[in-house]
C-alpha cells in the first residue's frame, strides 16, 4: 500500500490546485460581459447566459458530489478542469448566442463538479497520515487564501491585459485583424485562462495520489450518486452543526447575490460611465478577493481568540453582516466620508466571510466520513447557490436604494446569530468514532468535551 504523503506536501499541492483551478476564472470576471456585448449580445441574452450556468451549476451540484465519492477525486477534479477548458475557448471564439450559452452551461458543469473534490482530497490524505483528529484548519485556510489571491490576480491581469494590447502598436487590434475578429482583445484572457486549465489538469492527474477504490461500473456509479447525495441531506436532518454550516453557507450566498449585483451599477453611478465603472468594479473585486484571502489566513487565530471554531464562525459572520449593513447605510449617501465607509464596509463583508470559511468547514468535516465528503461540501455549495438565486430575484424587483443591501445584511446577521447557541453531542453523528482520539490529541480537549468542533 503507497505511503499517504506527508501533511506540509499535502498542503503545498492543495494550495497549488486551488491557484491553478481559481486562477481561469479570475481572468473573466473583468472581461466576460463586455465581451458579451463586443459580440452584439444584448442584456437580455446575457442575463440568459448567467442563468444557463447557474441552472446547470445548481442541477448538478448533489449528483456530481456523489460522483466524486464513488469515483475519487482526482478523475472529477480533472472533468471539471477539461470542462471548464471548453467553456473557456467557446467563450473567447464563439460568435453566436448559442455557443456562448454552451459555453456558459459547461463552466457551471465543471463549477458543479470541483466544488468539494480538491478539499475532500486534502482531508482525506491528512486523516490517512494523520488521523483523524489532525488539524484541518491550517490547511483549509491556505487553500482558501490561495483561492482569494488567484481571483484578485486574475482580476487584475484580465481587466489589464486587453487594455495592454491597445496600446503602442495596437496589437489588439492587429490579432482581431488576423483573426477576422474570431480573436478579440477582451478574448485574450479567456484563452490564457485555457491554457491554464491545461496546466491543471495535467497537474491533478500526475500529482493527486489517492488509494484505489472498488472498480467502477455504470451500475455502481448509478447506484452509489443516489445513495450518497441521500446521506448527505440526512446529515443536515439529523446533525445539528452541519445543519448551521448549511444555512450559513445560504446566508453567504445572499450576501455575496447583493454585493455582486449592486456593486457594478454602484461603480458605473460613481464614476458616470459604464467603462471606466467596470474598471472600478474590478479593482475594487480585486481588494475584496484580497480581504477573503487576508481573513481565512487570519482564521486559525480567530478560533483561538474565540475560544471554539462555533464563535469564530459567529464573530466572523457578524463582521460580514456589519460590512454590508454599512454599505446599506450609506448607499443613497455621496462624498468622500461616505465613500471611504462604504470601502469599509466592502472590506468587512470579504474578510468576515474569508474567516469564516475555514472554520465552517472545519466543523463540517469532523462530521463526515470519507464516503460523504465531497457530497457534503456539493450541499453546502448548493445552499449558497440556491440562496444567492433566490436573493438574486427578489432584489431584481426592488427599487434603487438602501433596502437591496440591507436584505443580504439581514439574512447574513441571522445567519451569524445561528451561532450564538452552544450546540450539544448528536449520538448518532458520523463523528462518533472520531472521539476516541481525543487523548491522542489534546489541543481539540475543551472543544469535544462540550460538543464543539473546532
Amino acid at each position: 500500500m503507497t505511503r499517504p504523503l506527508d501533511i506540509p506536501t499535502a498542503r503545498r499541492r492543495y494550495v497549488t490546485v486551488c491557484i491553478l483551478f481559481w486562477l481561469p476564472l479570475g481572468l473573466t470576471i473583468a472581461p466576460l460581459i463586455l465581451l458579451f456585448t463586443e459580440r452584439g449580445m444584448t442584456m437580455a441574452a446575457i442575463a440568459g447566459f448567467f442563468a444557463a450556468h447557474s441552472l446547470t451549476a445548481a442541477a448538478l451540484e448533489l449528483p456530481t458530489g456523489g460522483l466524486s465519492d464513488v469515483l475519487g477525486r482526482r478523475a472529477v477534479l480533472a472533468a471539471a478542469g477539461l470542462l471548464n477548458l471548453a467553456a473557456l475557448t467557446l467563450q473567447g471564439l464563439g460568435t453566436a448566442p448559442w455557443l456562448l450559452g454552451l459555453g456558459m452551461a459547461l463552466m457551471g458543469a465543471g463549477r458543479a463538479l470541483s466544488s468539494g473534490p480538491a478539499e475532500a482530497w486534502y482531508v482525506d490524505t491528512v486523516h490517512a497520515h494523520s488521523g483523524p483528529g489532525a488539524d484541518l484548519r491550517t490547511g483549509l485556510a491556505h487553500g482558501s487564501s490561495a483561492t482569494s489571491a488567484a481571483l484578485a490576480a486574475g482580476t487584475l491581469l484580465g481587466g489589464v491585459l486587453p487594455w495592454l494590447l491597445g496600446l503602442g502598436p495596437d496589437l489588439g487590434a492587429r490579432l482581431s485583424e488576423a483573426t477576422s475578429e474570431l480573436v478579440l482583445p477582451l478574448s485574450v484572457p479567456l484563452l490564457l485562462g485555457a491554457v491554464v486549465e491545461v496546466a491543471f489538469v495535467l497537474y491533478v492527474l500526475t500529482a493527486l495520489p489517492e488509494p484505489p477504490r472498488p472498480a467502477a461500473t455504470l451500475h455502481n456509479v448509478l447506484r452509489g450518486i443516489p445513495v450518497t447525495v441521500a446521506g448527505g441531506l440526512r446529515l443536515g436532518g439529523r446533525e445539528p452543526l452541519v445543519r448551521r454550516v448549511f444555512l450559513s453557507a445560504g446566508a453567504a450566498g445572499s450576501a455575496l447575490a447583493a454585493i455582486e449585483l449592486l456593486t457594478p451599477g454602484r461603480a458605473a453611478a460613481l464614476t458616470g460611465a459604464s467603462e471606466s465603472g467596470a474598471v472600478l468594479f474590478a479593482a475594487v473585486a480585486c481588494a475584496g478577493f484580497i480581504c477573503a484571502g487576508l481573513g481565512s489566513h487570519l482564521a486559525p487565530l480567530t478560533a483561538r481568540l474565540a475560544g471554539s471554531g462555533e464563535r469564530a464562525v459567529m464573530v466572523s459572520l457578524g463582521t460580514s453582516a456589519s460590512g454590508l449593513l454599512l454599505l446599506g447605510a450609506t448607499a443613497a449617501s455621496t462624498g468622500v466620508g461616505f465613500m471611504v465607509l462604504a470601502a469599509t464596509g466592502y472590506g468587512l463583508v470579504y474578510l468576515g466571510l474569508g474567516a469564516a470559511g475555514p472554520s465552517e468547514n472545519d466543523i463540517l468535516h469532523r462530521r463526515v466520513t470519507s464516503e460523504g465528503r465531497a457530497t457534503a461540501l456539493s450541499v453546502q455549495s448548493l445552499a449558497m447557490q440556491l440562496t444567492g438565486a433566490i436573493t438574486g430575484l427578489i432584489i431584481g424587483f426592488l427599487p434603487p436604494s438602501p433596502l437591496p443591501w440591507l436584505l443580504g445584511g439581514t439574512v447574513l446577521l441571522a445567519g451569524a446569530l445561528m451561532w450564538t447557541c452552544p450546540s450539544k453531542p448528536n449520538p448518532q453523528s458520523l463523528v462518533g468514532s472520531h472521539l476516541h482520539h481525543t487523548d491522542a490529541n489534546p489541543s481539540h480537549q475543551d472543544d469535544l468535551k462540550t460538543g464543539r468542533a473546532r
